[in-house]
């Protein structure tokens, strides 16, 4: 996912190193309903205290979500407070070092087939145009384009030029085995968003250098 920036995904799954915390988790995975701290305490041998802690830890790791609701029904005054629950949430959570998203690679190629299955068509241009319109969705949710580059791990570095230096390739493992699809998807992602960041799509240029992003961001002119 790429809800969460990267730095938040790496301290949610290192929050799973705790063997409380991942016992309490894997409960409240597991459980058919929302689970309180009272119920996850007794299920699990644990001091209410510790139970607390660490589910409103794993809430803040973004691993678990609370609702608070009236448990037996009872409802109006003297029905007591509502309780605290816990649910897991839903949308997975995953990173890696060095940052990559085969996730948007992979929803960008599931869509061109979508698209390419509805309307028939050239898939490069197929292809091309749906992760163009991917990096216009991208560029929509940052205020500069810096920002979209370093949300999607591209890792932007000044150059001597005045351009940008992409030290990072966010489809590195696919880069290095589709080549020509993967590159060609990657610049138009990036100049979808470079044209809705207000950034002149021609400074999306070629970078064949060793252990960089097959893209690098021309000075403007």
């Amino acid at each position: 996912m790429t809800g969460l920036p990267w730095l938040r995904r790496l301290s949610a799954l290192a929050s799973l190193d705790d063997g409380n915390r991942r016992r309490l988790y894997e409960h409240v995975c597991g459980a058919r309903d929302a689970v309180s701290r009272d119920d996850a305490a007794m299920a699990l041998g644990l001091p209410r205290s510790t139970a607390s802690f660490h589910l409103d830890r794993l809430v803040r790791d973004g691993l678990l979500s609370v609702e608070f609701r009236k448990l037996g029904g009872k409802v109006g005054p003297g029905s007591g407070r509502p309780a605290k629950l816990y649910s897991p949430v839903l949308e997975e959570i995953g990173a890696s070092v060095p940052e990559r998203h085969y996730d948007l690679a992979g929803e960008v190629m599931a869509s061109a087939i979508q698209n390419l299955m509805a309307k028939g068509g050239s898939p490069r241009e197929v292809l091309l145009e749906t992760a163009y319109a991917r990096g216009r969705e991208a560029g929509s949710a940052e205020p500069h384009f810096e920002d979209v580059l370093a949300s999607y791990g591209y890792r932007p570095e000044p150059d001597d030029d005045g351009g940008y230096s992409l030290v990072n390739c966010p489809f590195h493992r696919l880069a290095e085995s589709h080549t020509g699809v993967v590159c060609a998807m990657n610049g138009a992602f990036l100049s979808g968003a470079a044209a809705v960041c207000g950034i002149a799509e021609e400074r999306i240029a070629d970078d064949n250098r060793e252990g960089h992003c097959c893209a690098k961001i021309r000075p403007a002119s």
